[in-house]
């Protein structure tokens, strides 16, 4: 009998958000009395994704599974590992865990821990695309007009409204693929970096190491990024109106 795939999720919590101007790293800022990590792992947990592996620094692996994932029950966590220098860094050693640990795995999302509205119908949706799609991202149609600046700060360019997109995570992928974009990426680590390339998210390793398209998916405007205190607020605001 022929085994199950199992679909995968990578939470990173391994940021030190100094945007946040606080001393707690902003994924563990509590929000409506817990931490802002633990509603992205719920999510998870609560979702169609089989196993959960998160990200952290490595001071913070006992407080992540004592006072997170233990203390609210999260049993789809098997395992929480350092992370790296960079976001691409920790990505990597997320991969390198599920790829040492875990079988059968046919699709992985990658999550920022700070993004604590992303929700279970989110997380099915992106499955579903990928299973037909391969690589795909989460996002948004802007709603401000937006400009390209040239070098000394004039805009060089307006591009089309109804054609730009605010990228979110989850970024979900086939997992071979997205685990061969990551090793390439690292052997090439020097050479990209020395070209003036920033690595800024999961969908622009695949596209740059596999010249791969990938996928835009409709997501919602709540299902922000925590990085300034008006964040905090913000959220806040959402949660309050979650509850009613």
């Amino acid at each position: 009998m022929e085994k199950k795939k199992k679909t995968a999720a990578i939470v990173l919590a391994a940021g030190q958000g100094k945007r946040m101007g606080t001393r707690t790293a902003k994924q563990f800022l509590l929000l409506d009395g817990k931490p802002v990590l633990y509603y992205a792992l719920n999510a998870f947990e609560q979702s169609d994704v089989d196993v959960v592996v998160l990200v952290t620094g490595k001071d913070e692996i006992e407080y992540c599974r004592k006072e997170i994932v233990e203390a609210y029950g999260f049993k789809k966590v098997y395992d929480i590992v350092p992370g790296g220098k960079e976001r691409y860094h920790s990505v990597a050693c997320g991969l390198k865990s599920l790829k040492e640990v875990q079988e059968d795995i046919e699709i992985v999302l990658i999550h920022d821990g700070a993004r604590p509205f992303v929700t279970e119908e989110m997380i099915h949706k992106l499955i579903r695309e990928t299973r037909i799609y391969e690589a795909c991202v989460i996002g948004t149609p802007v709603k401000d007009t937006i400009k390209i600046a040239d070098e000394d700060g004039f805009c060089a360019q307006t591009p089309s409204r109804n054609r730009v997109w605010a990228v979110q995570t989850p970024q979900s992928f086939s997992f071979g693929m997205v685990s061969d974009a990551y090793e390439a990426l690292l052997r090439e680590e020097e050479n990209i970096l020395s070209r003036g390339v920033q690595i800024t998210d999961d969908a622009m390793v695949v596209e740059y190491m596999t010249e791969r398209k990938v996928r835009l998916v409709e997501g919602d405007y709540t299902n922000i990024k925590l990085t300034t205190p008006e964040d905090l607020v913000i959220s806040e605001a959402f949660l309050k109106k979650i509850k009613k």
